[in-house]
């Protein structure tokens, strides 16, 4: 594509975007130095349509744990699409009884059945429902800074009040009380509290890690005040920790698993929740209660099972756990090296935060990233934290040549404390 026309792709997208999808979504990719359209990815690298590559280190907030475009899992689709594309939803449909047993395999302790639908904040509203149906109770316990989706159900447990408050009054029953802090969850367990819900890593909340035993410390206080655990692994889990859940950590089984994002392989939209056999008793008493027109279909199915099958297969559990220890050993050392500019580095295996002592500085972050062609983003609760959340399939030399480019930036950075 030659220049000119190049140029009049990625201006007549941002026109459109001004005019039918959001201007201030416009305004933003412009400002920060994303002007551009992506055509095509593969790995960790995404190429735009100028032929201009980039070091994907965002993955899709998550999304692209295998990679972009998997060979194995577009051709489990595209195999797939020529057999059938949707359910009838009436006949038996096989690529779901197959996910489903695969889940059933993968997912730690007793973990059996499982309801599929299209995201992760549909995952979330599953597991809301099926505990209070299974306990007959309506409380929800929540945490400070948690995100659990933007859908009605799912933002009452969503921690951050700048997305809760233009929607309320949000739903009753759910409380909040601060990350990490287990001793706060018993004291908030009351007589009608139905479940617990929270994230082993807070990823939008700023990639907040808990205090080493906080997840078998809420395990331990649910089972003793006979509360469900619900574990939401939609940005965690599919090895982006080390391990296939971020639970497995803390050998910690939760009543019902809240999964999506990497799931799907990339390719296909889905997300799932898998829970204890007895709390299912209301859904086989009424197996219609809680149903998705689109939930399980053929085609997410067959992407599901390639995605885990080659996240087994290929060792990105292990390769998550590799790499990210050489990106948090660096990038502590940078915070070492340059306290007045980088706050603070926390993470597991590949889900990353660099927490900056001003948010001028994360800006101007993202900036320099984006002229050095690798891609990243802000926390969406916490503007002075970048994440790094790349494709699990990230090489050594990926790793190197974007730590050699933060190196850079944090060095250079300094230069802006005088303007703030």
């Amino acid at each position: 594509m030659v220049e000119h026309d190049v140029h009049a792709v990625a201006e007549e997208t941002i026109a459109k975007y001004e005019r039918f999808v959001n201007p201030s979504l416009a305004r933003l990719f412009r400002y920060m130095g994303l002007a551009t359209v992506e055509h095509s990815a593969r790995g960790s690298t995404v190429t735009d349509f100028k032929g201009d590559e980039y070091l994907d280190l965002l993955g899709g907030y998550g999304m692209y744990g295998v990679g972009h475009s998997h060979p194995r899992i577009v051709a489990a689709v595209k195999a797939q699409l020529d057999r059938m594309a949707m359910p009838t939803k009436i006949l038996l449909n096989k690529p779901m009884a197959d996910l489903a047993e695969l889940l059933a395999e993968i997912t730690p302790g007793d973990l059996t059945y499982s309801f599929l639908c299209n995201s992760g904040t549909e995952a979330v509203e599953a597991a809301i429902k099926l505990a209070k149906v299974a306990t007959g109770k309506q409380g929800i316990i929540s945490t400070t800074g948690a995100f659990h989706g933007k859908s009605l159900g799912s933002l009452s447990a969503t921690g951050r009040e700048l997305f809760r408050e233009p929607f309320k009054p949000l739903l009753n029953g759910f409380g909040h009380v601060p990350f990490g802090d287990a001793q706060a969850i018993e004291a908030a367990i009351g007589n009608d509290t139905a479940a617990v819900i929270v994230e082993p890593i807070q990823g939008e909340g700023g990639v907040i890690v808990p205090p080493s035993g906080y997840l078998a410390s809420v395990r331990e206080i649910c089972d003793r005040k006979g509360v469900l655990l619900i574990v939401d692994e939609v940005q965690t889990g599919m090895g982006r920790t080390g391990k296939m859940f971020a639970v497995e950590h803390e050998g910690v089984v939760p009543d019902i698993l809240c999964l999506a994002k990497a799931l799907g392989g990339g390719v296909m939209p889905i997300g799932a929740i898998v829970a204890k056999p007895h709390l299912w008793q209301s859904f086989i008493d009424a197996p219609f209660l809680h149903t998705s027109t689109f939930g399980g279909n053929p085609l997410a199915c067959a992407a599901a099972i390639a995605a885990i099958k080659v996240t087994q297969d290929e060792n990105l559990c292990e390769n998550a756990a590799v790499m990210g220890n050489r990106f948090l050993g660096a990038l502590r050392e940078m915070q070492v090296k340059y306290p007045g500019i980088l706050a603070e580095v926390r993470g597991q295996g590949l889900i990353i935060g660099l927490e900056f002592t001003h948010e001028g500085y994360a800006g101007f972050a993202i900036s320099e990233l984006v002229n050095n062609k690798i891609l990243a983003a802000y926390t969406l609760n916490n503007p002075k934290v970048i994440r790094i959340e790349p494709p699990l399939v990230i090489t050594a030399p990926e790793v190197e040549r974007a730590i050699g480019v933060w190196e850079k930036i944090v060095a250079s950075a300094g230069d802006l404390a005088a303007d703030l």
